[in-house]
């Protein structure tokens, strides 16, 4: 019997699913839109699971009637048991010759199962934001992704919305900004394509987008490459954000989940950490700082970032949950970006 695996990496922009066959081969990459079922509805992120999926099979040489024999589904939005399980009985239901069996999981959850077989922290910040770690022992533990209403610090939408705030603040004389705040604005009237305040209402209630309003972070990310201040403030302050997320779940780390060098595993996933330059001042800033409450000193990370889709991961949970030894290398899908060591500190 062939054995052929999928994997889906799923955001709340866009998708990708993989397929390996049972010698740890990679037969298939194809992309899709958003599977936050969140954002998307329930129904909807269903059939766009089913629509790539069968575009893999077809770019793989596999009948679309040939169930998989499983499918990892790593999805934003997926941290519920309850719904995680509508989503499958979903699937099951619509789609018999899907695959045979399922696995889903938060995007954290995958990109941790991408990278190491024991566990580690997952630190999202990409549109929005999400921390979790997951130890030797199955245990789990998480901070944020509440989704931009109750949280996502850090993320590309938390960004372009304090840039937003702080020129509002600023205009109205309330809160004054720490730096000029010319490039924000005109940065602002270019992304929203508007010539005044009132007309990024808009924007911001009526016809609110979040994957559109966090795409300002990309001019932000610009201002802060050519030097503009309160675009460096912005990223630092993000970066601020980010080592919170950190220092809130480090407290719970097994001793066993770091290794005999390096410290705790974090593995840093989205766009926001390819401005890493920028977010790197606030960053080490908030894991220096003095422990307050629970916290405890963080004495030693390594930052890491795939080298693969963390698609690639999901697969590997739908080949443990089916009790199938897949061929792996985990040390080919990652590598180290930044090394902390209390006040040693190395890394690009």
């Amino acid at each position: 019997m062939n054995v052929i695996l999928g994997g889906i990496e799923g955001g709340a922009t866009h998708s990708k699913v993989v397929l390996y066959n049972g010698k740890g081969e990679k037969m298939a990459e194809v992309s899709g839109p958003a599977t936050n079922h969140w954002v998307s509805g329930m129904s909807a992120v269903q059939e766009i699971i089913y629509n790539m999926v069968n575009e893999a099979k077809k770019e793989a040489n596999i009948p679309q009637d040939e169930p998989l024999s499983a499918l990892g589904l790593s999805l934003s939005g997926c941290e519920e048991e309850e719904t995680n399980r509508q989503l499958q009985e979903g699937l099951e239901r619509k789609y018999p010759n899907l695959s045979k069996s399922y696995v889903v999981t938060s995007d954290t959850v995958g990109s941790i199962a991408v990278a190491r077989e024991f566990g580690g922290m997952a630190l999202i910040a990409g549109t929005g934001s999400n921390c979790l770690l997951l130890n030797p022992d199955g245990s789990v533990h998480r901070s944020g992704g509440w989704g931009h209403i109750l949280g996502d610090e850090g993320g590309a939408w938390w960004i372009s919305h304090k840039a937003m705030k702080v020129y509002f603040d600023d205009e109205d004389n309330y809160v004054r900004a720490p730096f000029n705040t010319d490039f924000v604005w005109e940065a602002i009237k270019r992304h929203f394509k508007v010539e005044n305040r009132f007309e990024l209402l808009q924007h911001c209630y009526s016809k609110f987008n979040k994957s559109y309003f966090a795409g300002l972070c990309k001019l932000l990310a610009g201002g802060a490459k050519t030097g503009d201040p309160l675009c460096l403030w912005l990223f630092s302050e993000a970066g601020r954000a980010l080592a919170s997320y950190v220092r809130a779940l480090a407290p719970y780390a097994q001793p066993h989940l770091f290794p005999e060098s390096g410290g705790l595993p974090v593995i840093c996933v989205g766009s926001v950490w390819l401005s890493w330059e920028y977010l790197k001042p606030g960053f080490i800033s908030r894991l220096q700082e003095p422990c307050v409450g629970k916290e405890r000193p963080v004495e030693e990370v390594s930052l890491l970032t795939l080298t693969t889709t963390m698609a690639t991961g999901a697969v590997y949970l739908a080949a443990k949950a089916t009790n199938y030894d897949l061929p792996r290398d985990y040390s080919k899908n990652y590598k180290v970006f930044f090394h902390y060591k209390s006040n040693v500190i190395n890394g690009e």
